[in-house]
């Protein structure tokens, strides 16, 4: 028994049921029987030995796990502003905000989902990096918890600003649409390698083939799953893809914005 989680895409519920439907058949295709992480906080289940299948964020895996996991793929989705095996930060604002650059919204109310976020922080900080007036771009940074809660803060006018992983806000938007109703794009961030599916760095490659294989051939006997999920297969993909969040990192330091604040 090995650790399988599908985590880091729940929402709304349908996408949750989906993921776990996809999952189920996966491992059916492997064999493998489930160990649940009940108790294992993420940084737990990302480096346990015991882990078969999860997803991570690509910029945690650059910053915390890099040589510890096995990244097996990447999904490619069909989604607005996310395709290819590519998404990327949606930068948003309420509608009835007058301001329609990013410029403008200097001084303003951010607001964050994590502070190791890649869509939430990451890009955003890289976008807003030539625009910070001695190291700081906000009045004040709220963090969020997710993206969801940050596109409440948004509604509800708690915050002013803030970027949205597009899968997330695409899953919403055709699923929940209240929950992105009355928002306005003002800019989209860099492109970034969607979010990586790893395993234990003891998977050889063999295995590490074999498991991408399953997910596709899961994919393509769910239909109605693959469609929900908006996935039309999971790429190959390997560390060094993500190497480029690692680059809008330091482009960020240079400009002297280290932190998103």
């Amino acid at each position: 028994m090995r650790h399988a989680e599908l985590l880091m895409y729940v929402a709304p519920q349908c996408v949750e049921n989906a993921n776990t439907a996809w999952l189920q058949r996966i491992l059916e295709l492997l064999g493998e029987e489930r160990l649940t992480a009940d108790g294992l906080s993420l940084p737990e289940l990302w480096t346990s030995p015991r882990l078969l299948l999860t997803q991570t964020c690509g910029y945690p895996l650059m910053t915390q796990l890099r040589g510890q996991v096995r990244v097996l793929g990447r999904p490619d989705y069909v989604l607005p502003d996310s395709a290819d095996g590519w998404h990327c930060s949606l930068i948003l604002a309420r509608a009835e905000d007058a301001r329609t650059t990013l410029e403008a919204f200097l001084g303003s109310r951010g607001a964050i989902n994590d502070a190791g976020s890649n869509t939430g922080m990451n890009l955003f900080r890289h976008r807003l990096a030539p625009l910070q007036q001695r190291g700081t771009f906000f009045s004040n940074v709220i963090h969020s918890g997710s993206h969801r809660e940050s596109l409440r803060l948004l509604r509800e006018n708690q915050a002013d600003l803030a970027a949205v992983d597009s899968v997330t806000y695409a899953h919403l938007a055709r699923y929940a649409p209240t929950e992105v109703a009355n928002l306005r794009l003002i800019e989209r961030s860099a492109p970034s390698p969607s979010l990586p599916y790893i395993g234990s760095v003891n998977l050889g490659n063999d295995e590490a083939e074999r498991l991408r294989e399953a997910m596709n051939q899961a994919l393509n006997e769910l239909p109605q799953v693959a469609e929900i999920l908006s996935i039309r297969e999971v790429l190959p993909a390997k560390e060094d893809d993500y190497r480029i969040l690692l680059d809008y990192q330091q482009q960020a330091i240079a400009h002297g914005y280290a932190e998103l604040r």
